[in-house]
């Protein structure tokens, strides 16, 4: 991990928790990914600090808002997520130019899940996303994500080849990403659901925006933590992989992307991040 960028989000994370009242004796780095996830500990709370998020979502407080008050929404209707910290205003906040959001802490468990578990606890979200206005355009963080990714990818050394390849796919993908747009996880995979004591929860609805079923199904079809067609194969009128094409097209190129950003920030990762990138492009 870079030190600087952990250490400047921890200290982020501590300043606005002191500013609300909540003290913090041992910071411990949960994560340091694209964000740097910080357990104030021992305050039941969790900062996600945005640091390399920013290089691609210049209004970084826009997409943790909606995450906020998604998930906050959903926790209020008691449906299976993480929900914002109660301890203290769950932001997004500002401090020094870094943003962040806070959220309850929960212990994870380290049980393994099945490909029929994470399905049924997508069914089970679904029903509850099913129940919330959309907010946003229909796939705008993957759609805007990879606008954004055309426009700045040089800076981070991808060739201008691939990044006209890239606006092409675009080009012709946005018309075939038909379907009712509901709110969605955005970046439903196993990865973010956690195991607690309380069962199964959902997590990081950072991606979350309206798009039809499909997208989610995509994010889990997608996945390399387990067999994701076979946790497609576990919901009623799974599509095939024929149907969900354009999906999965379109997380391959989203996931691509981000690798490389992530890349910036985790040097080792450059040479993989550089191979899915020209896998996905050619």
């Amino acid at each position: 991990m870079s030190r600087a960028r952990v250490a400047r989000a921890v200290a982020a994370a501590r300043a606005v928790s002191a500013a609300h009242g909540v003290g913090c004796e041992d910071a411990r780095v949960l994560q340091d990914g694209i964000n740097v996830v910080v357990h104030l500990a021992p305050a039941p709370v969790v900062a996600r600090v945005a640091t390399l998020t920013r290089l691609l979502r210049p209004d970084v407080a826009r997409h943790l808002g909606r995450e906020v008050a998604v998930a906050g929404a959903l926790a209020a209707a008691g449906a299976p997520v993480v929900p914002p910290s109660d301890l203290l205003p769950p932001g997004p906040h500002e401090h020094e130019g870094t943003v962040l959001s806070f959220w309850a802490h929960v212990p994870v468990l380290p049980e393994a899940v099945t490909p029929a578990e994470v399905a049924g606890a997508l069914e089970e979200l679904e029903g509850s996303l099913g129940e919330l206005a959309p907010a946003g355009r229909p796939l705008d963080t993957p759609l805007d994500d990879l606008a954004a990714f055309v426009e700045r990818g040089a800076t981070w050394g991808v060739e201008p080849a691939r990044l006209d390849r890239l606006a092409a796919r675009l080009d012709d993908l946005r018309p075939r990403l038909d379907g009712v747009a509901g709110q969605r996880h955005g970046d439903a995979h196993p990865g973010n659901l956690l195991t607690t004591p309380w069962g199964r929860l959902w997590t990081d609805l950072e991606d979350t925006c309206p798009g039809p079923r499909a997208w989610d199904l995509a994010c889990l079809r997608s996945t390399s933590r387990l067999d994701g067609r076979a946790a497609l194969d576990a919901l009623p009128d799974a599509p095939s992989d024929a149907e969900l094409a354009p999906w999965l097209e379109l997380r391959r190129l989203h996931a691509a992307a981000w690798s490389v950003v992530a890349a910036t920030g985790h040097p080792r990762r450059r040479p993989a991040a550089r191979e899915r990138l020209a896998a996905v492009l050619g």
